[in-house]
């Protein structure tokens, strides 16, 4: 049977909206819009009415290319800045040693969320399983079917807190749709972007967004852990911005054509030096390329620094086999050269999942995983079992049961895993020379090294 996903990414820097129509199980997107954020702050709504237009916009554009105008409900994403985690488990008894069916398995979740202590002003958007237990039998992968008198299960529970999430169903409707289903944003990247292998064995997707990082984990094919860092490739123009004195717009353009966070005072470019425009007059001053890129550099370290602390803090490092980096902000040139000192084990850059559509090279990027996720999610590409925003339980045999009664083609960089120092190393590549180039052998501008020893002071 034949029907369409409409999904609405909010995220930190733009807005997505795509339209995919589902024929024999397989996904055609024939629907895109996007548009600048406006209203949303680190993942956060903070103007409701600029981001209701936003994403009105976005959507406008996607329904005229599907020519779909008739469809009312979407999957929406939810940034990890809204939400808390926690683990609980719930244990249920099965009459005279029965098999096992959804009906068992919901009754554990639901046992499960009983035995959480989550607040009252707080709502649930999803329960995930990540290990069942049946009777004696330890680490059953999938109860459903088997026998036994006693079934448990461990779980991890995303909450939101109500009024948030209202806020959020709120800006949706204002922009002419109703909120079908919240999906957690780099929940939804992991489902376009990790393999299966990756997901069994261990791994930590990473979604490096304009204002956010959101780390996920996956062990067993289940999620275990998520955590949120406001900081993104934003910040990095900012950065680049106050340090050498020039417009965000100046700055962005810089960031995209020459940043490197690959810093090496040795290399043949930190004699060079760019002309920019100063801010606030209609003058230009030089500015060596050799700052720039320090500041980017510093601005990444530290990134990569919170961010491993945060997996180390998870107590799961020892179980990830594989770290998968996606977003905008992946895209940045050498930023592998900066993962591979803070993780010892093999990292990609993923682009989300090749699926059909009508704009196949643009949505064929890194920054749209979350929207490519949200479409899978619909599909029922989800974890084996959940229950989701609408209290209906999701199985992948069944895509989702509604009211239940209850009493490749990514770009693939790894490491060689030998042991990586805190320097960096020359890159051989050449350097292919810069059009803008004015002047060789600037000096340093006093302010940029005020600047730079400020952002070092915050790291060290």
């Amino acid at each position: 049977m034949d029907n369409k996903i409409l999904a609405i990414d909010i995220g930190s820097s733009k807005i997505c909206v795509a339209i995919a129509e589902i024929r024999n199980e397989e996904p055609k997107i024939i629907g895109f819009g996007t548009q600048k954020s406006q209203g949303i702050k680190k993942g956060t709504i903070v103007n409701i009415e600029l981001a209701s237009q936003a994403i009105r916009n976005a959507l406008i554009d996607a329904k005229r290319m599907a020519d779909a105008e008739n469809i009312t409900k979407a999957i929406v994403s939810i940034s990890s800045s809204y939400t808390k985690s926690l683990d609980s488990s719930g244990v249920v008894s099965i009459a005279n040693g029965g098999e096992i069916t959804i009906k068992e398995i919901s009754r554990a979740l639901e046992t499960a969320l009983y035995n959480s202590t989550i607040p009252t002003e707080c709502e649930v958007i999803h329960i995930l399983p990540y290990k069942f237990k049946l009777d004696d039998q330890d680490f059953i992968e999938d109860p459903d079917g088997m026998t036994g008198s006693r079934l448990e299960v461990f779980t991890h529970i995303i909450t939101a807190k109500k009024a948030i999430l209202e806020n959020l169903k709120k800006v949706v409707r204002l922009a002419g749709v109703e909120v079908e289903n919240i999906v957690l944003s780099p929940y939804a990247s992991s489902i376009a972007t990790l393999l299966e292998d990756e997901k069994e064995l261990g791994v930590a997707c990473i979604d490096m967004g304009g204002s956010t990082c959101e780390t996920m984990i996956y062990l067993g094919s289940s999620m275990r852990y998520n955590h949120f860092l406001g900081v993104g490739s934003q910040h990095i123009t900012s950065d680049i911005a106050e340090a050498i004195h020039t417009s965000i717009s100046a700055a962005e353009e810089i960031k995209i054509k020459y940043a490197d966070p690959k810093y090496d005072e040795n290399d043949e470019m930190n004699g060079k030096s760019l002309e920019v425009p100063s801010m606030g007059t209609t003058k230009k001053h030089h500015v060596s390329l050799a700052a720039i890129q320090k500041v980017v550099s510093m601005r990444v370290v530290e990134t990569f620094n919170i961010l491993s602390q945060a997996i180390k803090r998870s107590g799961l490092e020892d179980q990830i086999g594989t770290l998968v980096l996606t977003g905008g902000m992946s895209k940045m040139t050498n930023i592998l050269k900066i993962a591979e000192v803070f993780f010892r084990i093999p990292i990609r850059i993923a682009k989300p999942i090749a699926i059909d559509s009508v704009l196949p090279e643009a949505l064929q990027d890194e920054s749209n995983a979350t929207i490519i996720g949200l479409i899978l999610y619909g599909m029922g590409k989800h974890t084996n079992y959940e229950r989701d925003s609408q209290k209906n339980i999701r199985y992948k045999k069944c895509r989702n049961v509604h009211n239940l009664e209850l009493s490749k083609n990514d770009e693939i960089s790894h490491t060689d895993l030998r042991n990586l120092g805190g320097n960096f190393k020359k890159s051989e590549e050449s350097v292919e020379k810069i059009d803008i180039i004015v002047a060789q052998n600037q000096k340093d501008d006093s302010k940029v090294l005020q600047f730079i020893k400020k952002i070092a002071n915050k790291i060290f």
